[in-house]
This record gives C-alpha cells, structure tokens and sequence, in this order.
C-alpha cells in the first residue's frame, strides 16, 4: 500500500509547490512532506477536566508519529462539557457537538488529504464522534481516550461528580448542610481527566476497546497516570502499522465487533447513551444495528463489574485490577464475545485478550462463576408509551416493577422544580417530555433530576421516563430515549397528570393504563409545540436529526 495514498496529491509534483510553499512557512521540511500525513484530532479545550489535559497527549501521540516514520499535524476541535451543562440550556448543545465533532473531524481529515488519523478524545460526546468519523472516512485510524479523574474523598469515602449532584438533591431535602455540600463539592473532582464511575466517558471508552477502535489497554490508564504518557507515545507505532498493513476501520468495525462492544457495556453496569452511540456508529459504518439487538446481548452477558454509579467502585480501581483486557479475557472465557474480531493493533480481539494481566485479590471484576447478576444491565423495553423501545439501566440493586400516578412535566426545568420542591411523592413516575432529540432539541441529560431524587430519598420509589438521555451517573428505574419523542406525537404526548403507568421490566414492557381508544383519541388532538428554536444550530439540527431509535444521527 503506498503510505501516502493521500497525502501525495497535496506534496508531491511540480503543481504542488505553492502547498508546499505554505507548509514551509509554518516549520516542515521537505523531508517531512516526504512523509505519511497523519492527522492528530485533538479534543482539547479549556472549559473541563475531561479533556484540559489532552494538548500533553497530543504531543506526545505526535512523538510517537515522528518516531515511527510518519508526519504528525495537530488539529483541533470542540467539545462540551455535559457536567457542567447539566440542568441549564447548555445541555442541549451536548449530543449537538457529537454531530459537530464527527463533521469536523471529517471535514479537515478530507480537506487535508491525510493519509491517517489519531483521535484523542475525553469528554461523553467526543468518544462517539470520533468513531463516528471514522466509520464514515474509513481512513486508518484509531480512538485515544485521555483517561478517567482519579476519585476524590469526603470522609475517607470516595467520591465522584455523582455524589455532588446527589448532594444537591440532600441538601435541598435538609438531609445535609451547606458546609458538607461545599465539601464535597470542592473535593469530588481532584485534577484532570474525565468523570470517575462507570458512567458515559467510561462506558464509551470500554466500548472503544471492545469494538477494536482504540488499542486493548490503552483507555482505562488514568488520565494524570505517567503510564499515560508513554500510551500516547504508543499511539504513533498502531497508528502507522494501521496505515501499513491497510487495516481501516470497517474492517474492524463488524457485526461480531458491535456485540463485543455491546456485551462490553452490559457486563460493566454501562451508561444507556451506548445504546444510542453505538446505534449512530453502526449507521456511519453503514451497518445498522436495531435497538433490541442490545436487549439479545444484554440477556446473554453477566454483569460483572462492580462499578459506580450502582457499584462500590471507580474507573481508576479497573486499571489497577488489571484494566479493561481483563473484562475482556472474562469476556472471552465465557463465551459472550467473539474472540476471532480484527482490532486496530493487528492482533485479534482474543490475542489481545489473552495478554491480560489480572491484579492477583482484585474485587472489582467479580468471577464468571460468581456475576453480580446474570445478565447485563441494559434493558429495552417497549408498550404502548414506547412503541419504538425505551432504554433502562438494571443493575443487580433495582426494582423490577412500578406502578403509579404520572406526575407530567413539560421540561426538565419544571421537573426538577417539582422534586426540589417536595412536590413529588413515593409512589410516582415523572414523566419528561419535549426534550427528544428533536423536541429538546438536543435530547438533554437528566442527571440534575435523578440526582435530586435520589438525593431526596426516593430513588427507590420513584420511577422517571422520558423522550430525552439519562447520564451515566443514573441509577434507579429510569427509562430514558422513549421513542417516537413527543415533539413527533409519540404516545409520551398524550400522557396526562394521574394517569396510571405500570413498568415491568421482566415483561420488558412499559404502559399507560389507558384504552387504545383513548390513545388514540388523544393523539387526534394533540398538537406539537413551536420550536424553542427557529434560527442557528439547534434549528438546523431539530430539522435534520433522527429518532433516537436511530441514534439521533443528523440526515440530509
């Protein structure tokens, strides 16, 4: 394969001098442009500690480009911070800046001609997005994650930012004081690096992983780790035998590949914005999944990783129990994946697995013989409020089964007024409407919400639903990503304040206890809402999204 099958057009010839001339003026050589091109996608931006780290990464993956014979240029892009948005308008540019992200990722990897590309990434929708583009390219490539924050401590426990939005919802019940919040507010988060449980960053790096996109054992070495640093390095030897050997991506990203990753998600108690990450990746690769694919794996994988937000421990506690190839290897053994998967290494997905490590007394991966649940913890759930699924996360502590009055809310602002209010009561499923993909628009995370809720005292009797995402941090019975959303008349649209909703997850169904001639009485008369936005991205976006059954992916 010629290395610069790309690059070439931009250097090479006579008619290229003026290229080159402006190559030169920024410090390449000739020798250099002699060289493969490979693009650095860098994540970074000075708004979070998910990805404030990542320009030291990005020099060092460009060592190692240099080392191993090719020509790194650096680029950037953008990203938001889903924690610090959560609960205000800011979140609905969240899953926004995932199709932003992919684009331009896309757009300079196209435009530049670079033969291959290192996506280092951090924060929930920077993960995605990087897969996403390239499925799209097919460029070889592959995904670097920047790695998990160390945990912080309140009283000799460990905490993470899931702790701080539970306090809120404490504090604000009086069940703890304006000094113990602010102490834990100011010691969850202690240094760079993306969220500490098994929550979205988390989850999507295992993906990574599992799927072949990123090298096993590269993504779940913490972020301010030295190790760190010398992975990065690493980067620029798989990165250019990638572009050698002609791996690329949709060789990688197959059938078997998909449900590796998904049993990957299953078995470690992971975020459901999976399920609709993976659904857009697998449409860029133009080889879709459906929803109730992640039902079939779920239902064949244990859940054997004893993690937060549900669990005892964090991500950093993973790599010091041997990291994510030693999920994989009890993956492997059990026969819930399939060993035979290209990875972005060369190797299989089981050669890569069988060089795990395993910390000898380690508690955090349980044993094949001992889950903590026999199945994972990804439920799809479907009725006449869900006709197109519903995703829940059940880990081995929720309730099975719901029955009560829907308390109704027009948005998450409202809901979470009504829960810091004391107006919600055990006993009640808050339904949150018009924040789909398309209603939202932006599908916004509800952590704000679930998090006061569980903070008040009622995550175990309390059930949510909504057409828009739940962070990783959720636990309880939430049911988020209830397709059609109510902004396209979705049955979540003719919900009314008292109705009766009964959930089930062994049945797999979710219900509002109505006539089907009373639904559909209702939808005659339901109208939608004008858009919150007529003009500027999030118009352009509610115009072009799909269903979240789709994996909200943007359509021409």
């Amino acid at each position: 394969m010629d290395l610069k099958h790309r690059s070439r057009s931009i250097t090479d010839g006579r008619d290229q001098a003026p290229a080159r001339a402006m190559f030169k003026a920024i410090g390449f050589s000739d020798s250099d442009l002699a060289k493969p091109i490979i693009g650095v996608a860098n994540t970074w931006i000075e708004t979070m500690p998910c990805n404030f780290h990542l320009r030291r990464l990005s020099a060092k993956v460009k060592e190692g480009i240099r080392a191993a014979g090719g020509t790194p240029m650096e680029f950037n892009t953008i990203a938001i911070s889903d924690g610090e948005t959560m609960g205000t308008e800011g979140m609905r540019a969240s899953l926004v800046s995932r199709e932003v992200i992919a684009d331009s990722i896309e757009l300079v990897c196209r435009g530049q001609l670079f033969d291959a590309v290192v996506c280092v990434v951090g924060c929930d929708k920077t993960i995605p997005a990087a897969g996403m583009a390239l499925a799209r390219m097919n460029l070889p490539g592959l995904v670097l994650y920047g790695g998990t924050i160390a945990p912080g401590k309140f009283r000799g426990k460990d905490i993470t930012i899931q702790d701080v939005f539970e306090a809120v919802g404490a504090n604000a019940a009086g069940k703890m004081s304006d000094a113990d919040l602010l102490e834990v507010e100011n010691n969850a988060c202690p240094a760079a690096g993306a969220c500490g449980g098994q929550y979205t960053a988390n989850t999507m790096s295992t993906v990574m992983e599992l799927i072949g996109l990123s090298p096993m054992g590269f993504n779940s070495v913490p972020a301010m780790e030295a190790r760190k640093d010398e992975i990065a390095f690493r980067c620029g030897e798989v990165v250019m035998n990638a572009l050698k050997k002609g791996i690329r991506p949709r060789d990688i990203l197959t059938r078997a590949a998909f449900e590796n990753a998904i049993a990957g998600v299953a078995t470690t108690g992971g975020s459901t914005n999976a399920v609709l990450h993976l659904l857009a990746i697998s449409r860029e690769a133009e080889l879709p999944l459906q929803i109730d694919d992640f039902q079939k794996v779920s239902e064949r994988t244990p859940l054997l990783c004893d993690l937060k937000p549900s669990g005892r421990f964090v991500a950093t506690d993973v790599d010091k129990a041997g990291g994510i190839p030693v999920i994989a290897k009890r993956l492997l053994d059990g026969k819930h994946v399939d060993g035979s998967t290209l990875t972005v290494t060369g190797k299989t997905f089981a050669e890569e697995a069988n060089a795990a490590k395993e910390t000898a007394g380690q508690e955090v991966i349980a044993p094949l013989d001992r889950p903590l649940k026999k199945t994972g913890g990804l439920v799809i759930l479907r009725g006449n409020l869900a006709p197109d699924g519903c995703v829940a996360k059940i880990s081995s502590h929720e309730r099975l089964s719901h029955r009560g009055p829907a308390r109704v809310f027009e948005s998450e602002e409202e809901a979470m007024a009504a829960v810091t209010g004391k107006k919600i009561k055990a006993g009640d499923v808050v339904v949150i409407r018009n924040e789909g993909p398309k209603g939202g628009p932006g599908m916004r995370e509800m952590l704000s919400v679930t998090g006061a809720i569980v903070g008040e005292g009622l995550g175990s009797s309390v059930a949510l639903m909504t057409d828009g995402r739940f962070s990783g941090a959720t636990h309880g019975l939430m049911m988020g990503h209830v397709a059609p959303e109510a902004a396209l008349g979705g049955p979540i649209a003719a919900v009314k304040e008292g109705d009766t909703i009964n959930i089930d997850v062994n049945k797999r169904v979710v219900d509002v206890e109505i006539s089907k001639e009373e639904m559909d009485k209702r939808l005659k008369e339901w109208k939608p809402k004008p858009p919150r936005y007529t003009t500027g991205v999030f118009a352009k976006y509610a115009a072009l999204v799909a269903s979240a059954g789709e994996g909200a992916i943007t359509k021409a």
